[in-house]
């Protein structure tokens, strides 16, 4: 049974240190981590995609910005021992028992949220900042929700949530990244470029009938193609999709 998610509203919050209680795989190139703090009961929850900027230690002296303008206090730190961040979705929260899950798409060292989760286990420490959430599926009549692996996590909680009949369609390397979901899904295994499949995929579609609502995350080719695909050949309004490029091929780190 899926727990039931209590919407915190966020306030200007600041970067809060939580702690590895557990690690679990959930397939060969995903793992679930869990992070508890006695802060997270603050921490701010408005739907199912919702954001989290996570801080990770570069060195032994880890330190995190400690006010609301966490932002200017982060670049003022030494290079050597500023955290890096990255932004992932968090999967579960439980506020009352101080606790969230953030899934972790695993790809070895290539970048430094894969290398700490990779070697990640209990007692380790990051830091968390709670960012917003888009998902607002509002008066549709159905829903088609598409993403890449790193989308995984947020479309895995709109499916607990889901309220209308949903096209899912999942971009995937293959099947080795495939999970079991709350709803049925299409999982695409990619070949050349990416979203091709997802576009390939869409195109043999037919849509139910009745207003839609249109949620696309991943990698940045796959979530603009499919806007543009969507808006030029599928009649579908701008007003009524929701995208975003979490990551780009060319560009797979920011700092």
């Amino acid at each position: 049974m899926t727990q039931a998610t209590t919407v915190v509203k966020a306030r200007r919050q600041r970067p809060m240190f939580v702690t590895v209680t557990a690690v679990r795989a959930l397939s060969q190139r995903m793992a679930r981590i869990t992070l508890a703090g006695d802060e997270i009961a603050t921490f701010g929850y408005a739907g199912p995609d919702q954001l989290a900027r996570i801080f990770f230690p570069v060195s032994t002296d880890f330190r995190l910005p400690v006010t609301e303008q966490w932002w200017p206090e982060l670049q003022a730190m030494p290079a050597d021992r500023r955290p890096v961040m990255r932004n992932y979705t968090v999967r579960r929260i439980d506020h009352a028992r101080g606790e969230l899950d953030i899934d972790f798409v695993l790809h070895g060292d290539s970048g430094p949220a894969s290398a700490w989760a990779c070697a990640a286990k209990p007692g380790d420490r990051i830091g968390v900042l709670s960012d917003g959430a888009d998902y607002q599926p509002a008066d549709a009549d159905w829903q088609l929700l598409i993403g890449d692996e790193t989308a995984i996590p947020a479309i895995s909680s709109i499916l607990e949530t889901l309220r209308t009949p949903a096209i899912v369609l999942l971009e995937v390397a293959d099947s080795l990244d495939e999970i079991e979901l709350a709803a049925p899904a299409t999982w695409l295994h990619r070949s050349g470029k990416r979203g091709a499949q997802v576009l390939s995929t869409l195109r043999s579609t037919t849509f139910p009938s009745g207003k839609p609502y249109v949620w696309v995350a991943g990698e940045s080719t796959l979530a603009t193609s499919v806007r543009r695909y969507l808006v030029n050949e599928r009649s579908v309004g701008k007003d009524l999709i929701y995208f975003c490029g979490y990551w780009r091929a060319d560009r797979p780190a920011y700092d």
